[in-house]
C-alpha cells in the first residue's frame, strides 16, 4: 500500500472516530432537553364556570385524579333552586351565547345517555347537580369513566350546566333544556 493510501485511511479513521464522539456527546446533551421538553403528567384540572348569554350561573369546578378515578368537584352560585344537568361536552368552546358552540355530550364511546352510575353512558354524563333555595350548588363523586389521557381525555372540553332537571333517561341528552353556564376545562396547577 502507498504512503498516500495509508495517509488517506488513517485520516479517515481518526474522522470516523471524532464523529462517532460528536455524536455521542450530542446525543448525551440532547437527552436532559427532551426530558425537560416531554409532556408532564396532568393529575389536576379545572373548569372555570361562567353565565351563558341572560343567566347568573358561576362557580368552579375542579378535577383531580385519584386512586380509584376523576374527583369531581364542584360549587356554583347563581342556579334556580333544584336539579340541574351537569355534563362534560365534547368541545371546550363557550364563545357562543347560548353555549351551543360546546356540542353535544361528550360521548367518545358512541353509548346512549344515561345516569353517572350506569355501566353504559356517555362519558360526559354526570347526572344533576342540585342547588339549594338560593341558587348554590355543591356536587362531588369519584368518575371512573372520566380521564386526563386516552380517547376519554376530558381536558380541553366544557363542562356545561342546564337550567332544567337531566331525567336520565331520555336521548340524546336527557332533556334537561337550555345551557346556562359553560367552562372550558384546563390543566391546573397541582399542588
Amino acid at each position: 500500500m502507498s504512503r498516500v493510501n495509508q495517509y488517506f485511511r488513517s485520516l479517515f479513521f481518526i474522522l470516523a472516530s471524532l464523529l462517532l464522539v460528536w455524536g455521542c456527546q450530542q446525543k448525551q446533551e440532547s437527552a436532559p432537553k427532551a426530558q425537560a421538553m416531554a409532556k408532564p403528567s396532568v393529575t389536576k384540572a379545572i373548569a372555570v364556570i361562567h353565565p351563558t348569554e341572560g343567566n347568573n350561573v358561576s362557580g368552579v369546578v375542579t378535577f383531580t385524579q385519584t386512586e380509584n378515578g376523576i374527583k369531581v368537584v364542584a360549587d356554583l352560585s347563581g342556579l334556580t333552586p333544584g336539579k340541574h344537568g351537569f355534563h362534560i361536552h365534547e368541545f371546550g368552546d363557550c364563545s357562543g351565547p347560548k353555549g351551543k358552540t360546546a356540542g353535544g355530550h361528550f360521548n367518545p364511546d358512541g353509548k346512549p345517555h344515561a345516569g353517572p352510575d350506569a355501566a353504559e353512558r356517555h362519558v360526559g354524563d354526570l347526572g344533576n347537580i342540585v342547588a339549594d333555595k338560593d341558587g348554590n350548588a355543591h356536587y362531588e363523586r369519584v368518575d371512573t369513566f372520566l380521564s386526563f389521557s386516552g380517547p376519554h381525555n376530558i381536558i380541553g372540553r366544557a363542562v356545561v350546566v342546564h337550567g332544567g332537571e337531566d331525567d336520565l333517561t331520555s336521548q340524546p341528552s336527557g332533556a334537561a333544556g337550555p345551557r346556562v353556564a359553560c367552562g372550558v376545562i384546563g390543566i391546573a396547577k397541582s399542588q
